[in-house]
């Protein structure tokens, strides 16, 4: 069984920084992928960043050059560091693992077993 738990959501204002962090417990963390989804109220989940257990990067464009994702296997960590926050960035943000490797699976929530439990961000104007 595997458990992922999000931390470092927040309030903070437009234009500022959150680093989400997501620990997750069991011993094959390195050699799968993980991504970021958020959810806003009354939208659909999608697909914000993932990581590849070589460290090929997708992002959703909209968050290209503003959001960072990174993983620290030693940690069973993965990271995503969110920079020049907008309002539109409010949401419930899920870290989750992907048995899967491809850029079209893995920006797709139906390609990914485990999840975390979310943790709210919020981005006022």
């Amino acid at each position: 069984q595997v458990q992922l738990v999000e931390s470092g959501g927040g309030l903070v204002q437009a234009g500022g920084s959150l680093r989400l962090s997501c620990a997750a417990s069991g011993r094959t963390f390195s050699s799968v992928a993980m991504g970021w989804f958020r959810q806003a109220p009354g939208k659909e989940r999608e697909f914000v960043a993932a990581i590849r257990s070589g460290d090929t990067i997708y992002y959703k464009d909209s968050v290209k050059g503003r959001f960072t994702i990174s993983r620290d296997n030693a940690k069973n960590t993965v990271y995503l560091q969110m920079n020049s926050l907008k309002p539109e960035d409010t949401a419930v943000y899920y870290c989750a693992r992907s048995l899967y490797y491809s850029e079209s699976a893995l920006s797709q929530p139906q390609f990914y077993d485990y999840w975390g439990q979310g943790t709210q961000v919020t981005v006022s104007s």
